[in-house]
């Protein structure tokens, strides 16, 4: 089930790799037309510094993970919760500003070249945007079940996706961004919402080992539980699947259950009226 296990992070990569590579691609490409061609070698200073700024983040946060779960084990939990929920709002706030900028992905990136900017602030400039997107995709994966595969997915979608990138910068491959960018959102949301789930069916979960509540309190009743049929998501191939697509657990506790799809429900309305009458994502 390999292929299976690394799909979240895979989708993930491909999505914020592109984003963060082709705003490289606008930026190149805005130089180019405005004859400052000298000046993209600081483009690609902030790309790799970008890149250097999200993976030192990442050791830190996986270093600062790893001690954790080593001790205490209902500590563990805790930090679970702790990091899924920080990682939520992140990546939530995210999620608010791609649905707002994605009908002017391209022309907000010229407009603020547009500006004579000196060489370090279009260094700056390159960096903070490519660090933003690999910070995304450090959260989702310090946050998710298993950092393993999901960590290999992740690099295997940026690798992906710089390739992709290079190859509609050069003009040698045609692409329907859009549809690509609309549907990793869709993706993005529906794991948002089984993140929120998760952390809090992990907060209780603390709750509970530290006999703070009851095993048998109203909020660890299950909605239902059909982890027994094909769909249980830890083990038949039909129920990984959904889990690595659409979140889908079976056997959620009523509480998680809720929580996860009035956000997922919430945000995937917010998507749909902003999409509408929405323009290509390049120009």
């Amino acid at each position: 089930m390999f292929a299976i296990d690394i799909l979240p992070g895979l989708v993930l990569g491909i999505r914020e790799g592109l984003e963060a590579f082709l705003i490289i691609s606008i930026m190149l490409e805005y130089l180019n037309k405005t004859n400052r061609k000298k000046d993209k070698k600081f483009v690609f200073q902030g790309l790799f510094l970008g890149l250097l700024i999200s993976f030192i983040f990442g050791v830190l946060l996986f270093v600062i993970s790893n001690f954790i779960q080593s001790g205490n084990s209902n500590i563990s939990k805790l930090w679970e919760f702790a990091a899924s929920f920080i990682a939520l709002i992140l990546i939530t706030t995210f999620l608010i500003s791609m649905i707002k900028s994605s009908k002017s992905f391209s022309s907000e990136i010229k407009d603020k070249m547009s500006h004579r900017f000196s060489r370090k602030t279009i260094t700056l400039l390159a960096t903070v945007m490519v660090a933003r997107e690999g910070a995304e995709v450090v959260l989702f994966t310090i946050a998710s079940a298993d950092q393993v595969y999901y960590s290999i997915g992740a690099v295997l979608g940026v690798l992906m996706s710089g390739i992709l990138s290079y190859l509609i910068y050069k003009s040698l491959f045609k692409v329907n961004l859009k549809l690509i960018f609309n549907i990793t959102i869709i993706y993005l949301i529906l794991q948002a919402g089984f993140m929120l789930g998760y952390s809090f069916h992990e907060l209780f979960s603390y709750f509970k080992a530290e006999n703070m509540i009851s095993s048998s309190h109203w909020i660890f009743n299950q909605m239902f539980n059909v982890s027994h049929t094909f769909l249980d998501h830890k083990s038949k191939p039909v129920g990984i699947i959904l889990y690595a697509t659409v979140g889908w657990y079976s056997k959620p506790e009523v509480f998680q259950f809720i929580i996860q799809y009035a956000y997922t429900i919430t945000f995937m309305v917010v998507f749909i009226r902003f999409s509408k009458n929405k323009t290509d994502i390049i120009n």
